[in-house]
């Protein structure tokens, strides 16, 4: 039994001192104002407040962007610390929190379609166009968990793929009215610049509201502490109490969406943190995540602005959250006791194929078929056209070959990433090895002058390596346990979209490339690359022959791996080494979110190609017909506008992971 909080000084303590370094880091800004010592900017700064000199520009500058900033650091903080420990009471999961369930994303997708479809609905009122997002995403999440049981790895695993998914259809708005969302790239990833004391009135009263509403279901959620059966037995409704907290939580989140846009991981670090300093009981969680969570933000947000001068370009609050918080995920995960629970792939028997030799031909003529829909039919401006006209041909032929090697690359790093872990639900993109990659070319980017192809390949393999060494290093203790590689690479995903969301919102020329390039635009491959790719793609296939031996005997496990003779750490680290180079090559080609490294492999197995070498084969068939045909749909669906590859790819794949997720 647990000591009980009160007499536990750890979380008090642990607020005193982030609100001692928030104040000094506040006086610090502040010195620069007065003449002499520190009292005298202190000072300074108060006058500025309550009786502020117009004509005097630090004045101005103080009253009405210093001091609303702040404000709003410590309101949008608490409120969101406050959702965070809400939804963790609701679902009993110490990883629920507005963005790990999609909540934040569906908020900010709600605002950017309104913004550009329904300016009228924002007159109503941001937070409910917002909250309207939000609910909209926890019911999805919902959706696909109810038959599991709101387990703790489905829920985070609904969410991720709705924040994928949602960040997917995100992007193609930006990409299609990037002038008219430009300004939205900054506050998309948490900006905190205030120009008045508005937004603070806005958000103030209603954070009233959320803790006065908080208070009250204070003793119902407390009960929630209880096993389902022992909570019915009180009389209570369950589905109306997760009902009034998930909806608290929303309206709050919302809320602060609407005034400064995506903070990251506020309320995930200010709950846990606080419980591991003690804090049990849910009333005292309640009250120390709050003060706690105002107080991180506020730090974060004066630490940036200390920085700023030396920084060259503009770094969003929001997205600074995020990088933090993805160390404290990664830190969290080892220490959380997670039972495994049955993947959606593993609860269905699947006969191996009579003749899969047959299966291989009808895949290789559906490939074939394919090809030929995608170069030589499509619409124009004239109007649907089936023509062999070599003028379209060289445009197309290039953007088909970039799009089927990546496919293929993909498919083979998923079947070997899943056969490796014995886990049908890993793949490049949800284990984090894709956005290693990803970070890692931006990097490269923004660093080096003028990288070439082999230079990004290097770089990106490199990030690739990083993240499989970050998943080998933490869940080693575990056995590679499924579930726990899951969740890292749910963190490492989250640090991929705030460095994301930074490079986005510098304002660099260069960050419309990164965003044409991340949505997996087959748009700029001419065809010498184009056959470089497809020649780095056969290679990597031919050298993944002779490793079939050990993808069959691995998924055994490792004792019996290697008592028929296979060196199981020098196999693992070979297998693991071709994965970040396929997984790189195809990156750099169609981005880091197709979800084709998790699709084909898994639609190969379900067609009964069991054995190691005829389940890639026809993963990589299946992933290039599947790049290959979203590359094609990409062209068509909003003619003349296109709808890049890589997003088409996401939107199937992640369609069908949530349809998997559904039926388990």
């Amino acid at each position: 039994m647990h000591t009980e909080a009160s007499s536990r000084p750890w979380p008090g303590l642990t607020c005193l001192l982030l609100a001692i370094l928030v104040a000094g880091l506040g006086m610090h800004q502040l010195m620069a104002l007065g003449d002499g010592p520190l009292i005298s900017g202190l000072v300074e700064a108060l006058n500025a407040l309550r009786n502020p000199l117009y004509g005097n520009p630090d004045h101005l500058l103080l009253r009405y962007s210093w001091w609303p900033r702040l404000a709003m650091s410590l309101l949008a903080g608490a409120a969101l610390a406050l959702a965070g420990v809400v939804m963790q009471q609701v679902l009993r999961n110490p990883l629920a929190a507005p963005t790990t369930l999609g909540v934040a994303s569906g908020a900010n997708l709600a605002l950017l379609g309104a913004t550009l479809l329904a300016p009228g609905l924002l007159a109503m009122g941001r937070e409910w166009v917002a909250m309207a997002g939000g609910a909209g995403s926890v019911a999805l999440v919902f959706a696909l968990t109810w038959r599991g049981g709101f387990t703790p790895l489905r829920v985070v695993l609904a969410g991720l793929v709705v924040n994928l998914y949602l960040g997917a259809l995100a992007v193609i708005l930006l990409l299609f009215h990037q002038e008219a969302l430009k300004g939205l790239l900054i506050w998309g990833a948490g900006s905190l610049t205030q120009n008045g004391w508005h937004d603070v009135s806005f958000l103030a009263p209603r954070l009233v509201l959320g803790i006065g509403m908080a208070v009250w279901l204070l003793r119902p959620l407390a009960v929630l502490e209880l096993d389902d059966a022992s909570v019915k037995s009180l009389g209570i409704s369950l589905k109306r109490l997760r009902l009034a907290g998930l909806g608290l939580a929303v309206f709050l989140t919302a809320c602060v969406v609407s005034v400064v846009g995506v903070i990251g991981f506020i309320g995930l670090a200010a709950p846990n943190i606080v419980r591991l300093a003690g804090a049990r009981r849910l009333g005292a969680r309640l009250l120390w995540s709050t003060l706690l969570g105002a107080l991180l933000l506020a730090a974060t947000d004066l630490v940036l602005q200390g920085a700023s001068p030396a920084l060259s370009t503009l770094v969003p609050t929001g997205a600074t959250t995020a990088a933090l918080g993805a160390p404290l995920l990664l830190w969290l995960i080892p220490r959380l006791r997670l039972a495994s629970v049955p993947h959606a792939a593993q609860s269905h028997v699947v006969s191996r194929h009579p003749a899969p030799h047959r299966l291989i031909r009808g895949l290789s003529l559906a490939l074939l078929v394919a090809v030929g829909l995608a170069l030589f039919s499509g619409q124009t401006v004239d109007g649907w056209h089936v023509s062999a006209d070599w003028q379209v041909l060289e445009w197309r032929l290039p953007r088909l070959i970039a799009a089927g090697a990546s496919g293929v690359m993909l498919a083979l790093a998923g079947a070997m990433i899943q056969r490796l872990s014995a886990n049908p639900m890993a793949s490049p993109e949800l284990l984090g090895i894709s956005g290693g990659s990803a970070m890692a070319l931006m990097g490269a980017i923004f660093l080096l002058p003028a990288p070439g192809n082999l230079t990004l390949v290097a770089c990106g393999t490199l990030g690739a390596l990083a993240s499989l060494a970050v998943l080998i290093t933490l869940n080693h203790r575990h056995g590679l346990a499924p579930e726990r590689l899951l969740l890292t690479g749910v963190a490492i995903t989250a640090l991929f979209d705030a460095v994301r969301a930074i490079v986005l919102a510098g304002g660099d020329p260069r960050g419309q490339q990164v965003l044409a390039w991340l949505s997996g635009s087959t748009y700029y491959v001419d065809l010498p690359s184009a056959a470089l790719v497809m020649a780095l793609a056969m290679l990597l296939a031919l050298a993944s022959i002779p490793f079939c031996r050990w993808l069959d005997i691995l998924p055994l496990g490792a004792a019996s791996a290697s008592a028929l003779g296979v060196r199981v750490g020098r196999a693992r680290l070979a297998l693991l080494g071709l994965v970040a180079l396929l997984t790189a090559a195809a990156t750099l080609v169609v981005g880091p979110l197709s979800f084709v490294g998790l699709l084909a492999p898994h639609m190969a197995r379900l067609a009964g190609l069991q054995r190691a070498h005829w389940h890639l084969i026809g993963a990589a068939l299946i992933g290039a017909l599947l790049m290959i045909l979203a590359d094609w749909l990409g062209r068509q669906l909003l003619f003349p506008d296109e709808v890049p590859a890589g997003l088409v790819a996401s939107l199937i794949g992640g369609g069908y992971f949530m349809w998997s997720l559904r039926r388990g």
